[in-house]
């Protein structure tokens, strides 16, 4: 390899295109492992050579191109790399650790889902959401250079004023959830030079005294107000103004029935539903557990008036399809907030998960286990967990049944009160 000193004339000189028909390595006179690589175009680029502590193979390290870097700049950044390495560090560790501080909340969110493979779509499309939403600010700041007072505000914004100038608890609690998840996946996956993980603290763990827990939920419709909703939704029904609206009612009706949650009604595709024998698979649940449940004859005879007839062409696979770019249901708002003016409460679709749970004990006195597992949530007890089947649940249909029966007959008394009827009930008989 030639050596030359490393000025600008000589440089100019040697970095001509044409001059050589490979690389070549020109070494510098006067700082040992201090070099220029020439290629047959005339490109010239700094690089430094040399052994961590001397021994070992020797390492080479890129400085940059001549014209961004000049030769003192140059050589002063290779004596920099010297010292690092005559300290036993190697610059290429360094580079990496350099690269690993300044990797932002964006990157390592994108690297996150790509490594999550068992994470849900909509788990996934949570967390982007907040990441966009939330820490819009964040994305391209450095992760590791968030702190416990950077948390502490932000999070106080969202409890106080949220996004929308309203306290935002639940939002807020989500979002440092996952925020804390992120950091802690950047320690596992970035490190320093000497090893360390470039995070040694999690700021959001600073949140602990001012964390404020969110009352469970207990909203539903009130027994009184269930007639009511059904006779609403069956009116709904038939003034909805086209096929996507009256889906839209329909997966309403359909959760009432089942308990389902509201993605696994409208995800719910033909293929997975038996109304022969009386039943529907949810494959991709929230627990993990696949579930085959039992259809009511009110949900089997709302799912009969839905079900395109055999040889239809270009039939959606959908029970609930709609015009969205899913190809099924996504907005729920339209008979959800009919169903809150008739109840007089703001209710959501999960409302009616609990509306369904309410029905079944508070009502009809099923045995919580029972309800439990109609709603896919398996028994914590060791005995129901071993000895109950928690899958196949098609020997729940009779109480599933007394459910959808049950609010079919308030539907009824609310109809017929709707139109002047006087309807008086009698006393059940023991």
């Amino acid at each position: 390899m030639p050596k030359l000193k490393l000025t600008k004339t000589n440089i100019d000189r040697v970095a001509r295109p044409g001059l050589t028909r490979s690389d070549v390595l020109h070494f510098d006179t006067e700082t040992k492992g201090f070099g220029l690589r020439v290629t047959p175009t005339g490109k010239a680029t700094f690089i430094v050579q040399g052994r961590v502590n001397g021994v070992g193979n020797a390492v080479r390290v890129t400085i940059g191109p001549y014209g961004v870097f000049s030769p003192d700049q140059a050589r002063d950044a290779a004596k920099e790399h010297l010292r690092n390495m005559g300290m036993g560090f190697d610059p290429r560790d360094l580079r990496k650790q350099d690269e690993a501080l300044n990797v932002n909340l964006r990157t390592v969110a994108d690297l996150y889902f790509a490594r999550s493979g068992k994470l849900k779509e909509a788990t996934r499309n949570e967390m982007d959401r907040q990441i966009r939403t939330v820490f819009a600010t964040w994305q391209s700041k450095p992760i590791a250079s968030i702190t416990e007072a950077d948390v502490r505000k932000r999070y106080r914004e969202m409890t106080t004023k949220g996004m929308r100038g309203r306290p935002a608890i639940g939002s807020a609690n989500l979002s440092m959830t996952t925020l804390r998840t992120l950091i802690s996946f950047a320690a596992r996956q970035y490190r320093k030079a000497d090893g360390e993980p470039i995070i040694s603290h999690n700021p959001v763990l600073a949140l602990k005294d001012d964390w404020i827990p969110l009352k469970p939920r207990t909203r539903d419709v009130p027994e009184n107000k269930v007639g009511d909703v059904w006779h609403m939704l069956l009116q709904a029904y038939d003034n909805a103004r086209d096929d996507s609206a009256r889906s839209g009612v329909d997966l309403v009706r359909f959760l009432m029935l089942t308990g389902a949650r509201r993605n696994e009604g409208a995800k719910l595709t033909w293929d997975r539903v038996d109304l022969d024998e009386g039943w529907f698979h949810l494959s991709d649940t929230k627990n993990s557990n696949p579930v085959w449940l039992p259809l009511s004859s009110q949900a089997i005879e709302l799912l009969k008036a839905r079900k395109p007839a055999d040889g239809v062409k270009n039939a959606s696979p959908f029970v609930f399809p709609s015009r969205s770019k899913a190809g099924h249901v996504m907005d729920t708002r339209s008979p959800l907030e009919k169903i809150s003016k008739v109840v007089g409460i703001h209710l959501s679709a999960h409302d009616l998960r609990r509306t369904f749970v309410s029905i079944g004990v508070a009502i009809l006195d099923i045995d919580l286990h029972k309800v439990e597992l109609l709603t896919n949530h398996v028994p914590k007890g060791v005995t129901a967990r071993h000895y109950l089947q928690t899958s196949k649940l098609q020997y729940l249909q009779p109480e599933v049944q007394s459910i959808g029966s049950w609010i079919e007959h308030e539907g009824r008394v609310a109809a017929a009160k709707a139109i002047g009827g006087n309807v008086v009930l009698l006393p059940q008989r023991a």
